[in-house]
């Protein structure tokens, strides 16, 4: 794995003036250790951190040495509570317990339906080529296209099979986490035509042009699936994973049921969500809006102090299966009405 970067959440940024951060620059690259207290079924090991400090921290930094307050672009002080909502933020979300990187990037590209595909171009002198394909992974994490022979990238990947497919978590948010996944694409083989053609039609039902003659699937084999992840969630991290490794990684069987948990929780038990995600956090949100649920939680849009943020809230034990969810969310709506 690769060296994890810390950083805040991007809804939490104030801008500060020139001469403020002129004045900081010697803190940029402070290395510290990660730490965690969690159960160790979520403990994992400690990495080496790079922290990159907040711009109300490095304000901060600077009135100490100037004897000015610090300020934002707009020329409004910068708060001891603004400092301490986002202290509140940092802390929570360094020790919440989330799926290991590989298996929430296999998660996601498991129920992903759509991604830039970047391939070489034939026209255009081997220069990078864009556009968006939808596609369906197989069994393995695979992605499979359904590729038309008409299509400009079709021709590029039969002449050169070398390509990337991107895919965003929440493609309104860039802060977010970023797949790209490097690897071949081979044609699918008359004898799995059936079996890939009646998997992607699981996942695209109305693609029923995919029986036509001049479509054909490529499945795009591996070599290489990086990511960029968490600063949505005030803890930015990256890496990247092997074939073997990426393929080894299990799929979340909570993951599948998120969007009929968040859809039934914001519709009918908003408050409920945002008692929760007071008490798991400690921040005072204004609202809490459930995104997705996997075993070990669940990820909020929230808002606090005029800002928007995302949040991961751990569950207090691994859910066993989508019941067992329901029986969490009690539980922890209970402690919060205690």
């Amino acid at each position: 794995m690769k060296t994890l970067v810390m950083a805040p959440s991007s809804a939490l940024h104030r801008s500060i003036t020139a001469p403020f951060a002129r004045s900081i620059n010697g803190l940029n690259n402070i290395t510290i250790t990660q730490k965690t207290t969690l159960s160790p079924q979520f403990r994992q090991s400690n990495k080496p951190l790079s922290l990159t400090p907040p711009p109300l921290l490095l304000a901060m930094a600077s009135s100490s040495s100037t004897q000015s307050p610090p300020q934002n672009a707009a020329g409004a002080d910068v708060t001891a509570g603004d400092l301490n909502v986002f202290q509140l933020i940092q802390s929570h979300q360094e020790k919440a317990a989330r799926l290991p990187p590989v298996e929430e990037v296999r998660t996601v590209l498991d129920h992903s339906l759509r991604a830039m595909l970047s391939t070489f171009s034939q026209k255009h002198e081997g220069y990078p080529s864009g556009s968006m394909v939808d596609f369906a992974c197989d069994a393995y994490g695979s992605p499979i296209l359904a590729v038309s022979s008409l299509a400009v990238h079709t021709k590029d990947l039969l002449a050169n099979s070398k390509c990337s497919l991107l895919v965003a978590k929440d493609p309104e948010d860039r802060t977010d986490l970023i797949i790209t996944l490097h690897g071949d694409a081979i044609s699918v083989s008359e004898t799995e035509r059936e079996a890939i053609g009646t998997a992607y039609l699981a996942r695209h039902p109305n693609a029923f042009w995919v029986n036509f003659g001049d479509f054909q699937f490529l499945r795009i084999e591996p070599k290489v699936v990086r990511y960029v992840s968490g600063v949505a969630t005030a803890s930015l991290g990256s890496g990247e994973f092997s074939k073997e490794e990426y393929r080894a990684a299990k799929v979340d069987p909570i993951y599948q049921f998120s969007k009929p948990i968040a859809s039934h929780m914001n519709k009918d038990h908003a408050e409920d969500t945002k008692a929760i995600v007071q008490h798991s956090t400690s921040i005072p949100v204004d609202f809490a809006q459930m995104l997705d649920v996997d075993s070990l939680g669940f990820y909020v849009k929230a808002g606090c102090q005029g800002d928007t943020f995302k949040l991961r809230v751990p569950f207090p034990r691994r859910a066993a299966d989508r019941k067992d969810v329901k029986t969490l969310i009690v539980e922890m709506l209970q402690a919060a009405k205690a």
